[in-house]
């Protein structure tokens, strides 16, 4: 029987390549769960609610925090301490990277959505980002439902704001207050407004399917069973609520800050350099004119007001996002 002897994240680990065929089981109250491929499984309950809701995590192998907060939601289901009265997708991304501890293998797993999975040579990571995006447009086909994902991350870097989400760029429609507080319920206080189009995975089913969907960033990176577990408890509580259709947690929009994303500098050189130590914190606010990095014979400064550096990562492929920088901004006729 499925699940009887190893959980969702055991199975995979031992099992991190596709599956041949799908495997079900129903619990004792009608809830069916199906392990469509290697650490994808939909979870149908009998009568659910009015929102379809995806949960991913793992997208980066070693980002390990999410994938176990997500696991024991599953483990949750599967005792029947958490009762799932929503359709859930839950997907643990490259997997492969997870046994083997790293962030991708060959790819930055994230900068393969909307697509750019099809450019350049095949490999395991553009057909799994294929897959998730597949078993994603799959799950969301169910016209006049709340669509909901939530993508889980843990950051390679210390952060002056622990816990962050970019909220990806939606062009023609408002950024949701509602979803701001419910972020904040998740302990998740800080707003990134993304404002162009990108090939992540949240952006994704945002644009496709115009879900409510962000990349969310938890802590940061630790090895599996070093996680601090209680750091991310709010989170976990508010996820179960959503999942139970129970009411849920929103705290006053006064808690939660939100920043424009203001530079997306991508890397067009080898010799790119930034200026700043190598484990300089996200949010580390720089002045008016400060050279951040050269980019071959490029400069690259902040400017007019000062900018805060988020994701600096000089080792990124040539052609990737290297660095974005933000600045503060208000909660306006932008939201609704």
């Amino acid at each position: 029987m499925l699940f009887e002897h190893q959980d969702l994240l055991a199975l995979t680990l031992a099992h991190p390549q596709p599956r041949r065929q799908p495997q079900s089981r129903t619990l004792a109250d009608g809830t069916r769960l199906t392990l469509i491929d290697t650490g994808i499984l939909a979870i149908e309950p009998a009568r659910p609610g009015d929102s379809d809701i995806v949960l991913s995590c793992g997208v980066h192998g070693n980002e390990t925090a999410p994938i176990e907060l997500v696991n024991d939601l599953v483990n949750a289901i599967l005792d029947g301490s958490l009762k799932c009265r929503q359709r859930l997708l839950v997907q643990l991304g490259n997997t492969q990277a997870m046994v083997d501890g790293t962030r991708g293998i060959l790819e930055n797993m994230n900068r393969l959505f909307s697509g750019a999975h099809a450019q350049g040579e095949p490999n395991d990571e553009k057909r799994r980002a294929a897959r998730l995006e597949q078993t994603v447009r799959a799950f969301f086909q169910q016209p006049g439902r709340k669509r909901f994902h939530y993508d889980l991350h843990t950051a390679i870097r210390d952060s002056q704001r622990e816990k962050f989400a970019v909220y990806p760029y939606r062009p023609g429609r408002p950024w949701s207050i509602e979803q701001i507080r419910f972020l904040a319920g998740c302990g998740v206080k800080t707003i990134l407004l993304s404002h162009s189009p990108t090939t992540t995975y949240s952006y994704f089913s945002s644009n496709e399917f115009g879900a409510d969907a962000f990349t969310v960033e938890l802590g940061k990176v630790y090895p599996f069973g070093h996680n601090d577990m209680s750091r991310f408890e709010a989170c976990r509580a508010q996820l179960a609520r959503l999942i139970a259709a129970e009411p849920l947690d929103y705290p006053p929009l006064a808690q939660s800050v939100v920043y424009d994303v203001c530079q997306v500098v991508n890397k067009h050189h080898e010799e790119f350099q930034f200026t700043f130590a190598d484990d300089q914190a996200n949010f580390t606010e720089f002045a008016p004119g400060h050279l951040l990095a050269n980019d071959g014979e490029r400069e690259v400064r902040v400017g007019e007001v000062a900018e805060s550096i988020i994701f600096p990562n000089a080792n990124v492929a040539i052609g990737q996002r290297a660095l974005l920088t933000v600045v503060p901004t208000e909660i306006d006729d932008r939201f609704e």
